[in-house]
């Protein structure tokens, strides 16, 4: 009985055998199909994305600006900001400061003994140049009279020394004076820029300055500093550079004008100097 029994189960097993491995194949080979079909028509549409869209290169630079199309007020800002950006950092364009320092020369005065002095000079125009009168002067020094005497002054001008008169000085007996400025002038025809005085400067506290002078006799050099205080004998203390030769050069303020020259500076100490603001006294004799 058992074996008669034994021939259907098997016969039943090896049926639902056959079931099972067909169906498995079945969906198998349909799931094959759908990949296939989803892969196609994925295929299809960047086909057709890339028939339709076309890639472009860009640059990564920004769009421009037409300066004309700029309205008035607009363009006010724009110059506001960087007026103030200019003053907060004390800086000035460099082109502005290059072509003001074609505006001074290299001042040398010779004396009786033999001996020479170098300083600096800025152009006016129409032949006139502002220095310190201790430069084309002998004066003394912390109440030391001098007993030199300057016998010819000089300006050099395109590698040339030009011979210089005196036209006006103050009155001014030791350096480092309020009264320490001259004015000279050359018969020859220079041509060099001439320098936009202003009297009105008011030289406040911190203001940034721009100081051209003839450094150690090495030829006009900038330096930067700001204002410290006005003296009590109508100087004003600034905190740049006070070397040998730079007296008599120019002080500029923030727009480039003229607005004072240096006349000295601290003893031992070349990073303290003092400034001489221009006046209307100074320009009595300059014409133009």
């Amino acid at each position: 009985m058992s074996t008669r029994r034994a021939v259907p189960v098997a016969v039943v097993a090896l049926s639902f055998a056959l079931l099972f491995l067909g169906l498995g194949g079945y969906l198998g080979a349909r799931q094959t199909a759908d990949n296939d079909a989803q892969f196609a028509a994925l295929r299809a549409e960047l086909t057709a994305l890339r028939r339709t869209q076309l890639a472009v290169p860009t640059g990564t630079s920004g769009s421009t600006v037409d300066p004309l199309t700029l309205s008035a007020d607009r363009a006010a800002i724009v110059d506001d900001v960087k007026k103030q950006l200019t003053d907060e950092m004390g800086l000035l364009p460099l082109n502005l400061l290059r072509d003001r320092r074609e505006s001074f020369v290299e001042l040398y005065s010779y004396d009786d003994r033999g001996t020479s002095s170098y300083g600096t000079a800025g152009y006016l125009g129409n032949g006139y140049f502002i220095t310190v009168k201790h430069g084309v002067v002998a004066l003394g020094q912390e109440g030391v009279s001098d007993p030199r005497k300057i016998t010819s002054v000089k300006i050099a001008y395109q590698g040339k020394l030009l011979n210089a008169r005196v036209v006006d000085v103050g009155d001014a007996k030791v350096e480092v004076d309020p009264g320490d400025w001259a004015i000279i002038r050359v018969k020859e025809k220079v041509d060099l820029p001439a320098l936009n005085t202003n009297l009105a400067f008011g030289f406040n506290f911190a203001d940034p300055i721009f100081r051209l002078g003839n450094d150690y006799s090495k030829g006009i050099i900038v330096s930067t500093g700001y204002v410290g205080q006005k003296t009590p004998n109508a100087l004003v203390t600034c905190l740049t550079d006070g070397h040998p030769g730079v007296s008599g050069g120019g002080v500029l303020n923030g727009d480039g004008d003229l607005v004072g020259i240096p006349v000295g500076r601290m003893q031992g100490d070349y990073r303290f100097s003092f400034i001489l603001p221009l006046r209307q006294e100074m320009f009595r004799k300059v014409s133009f």
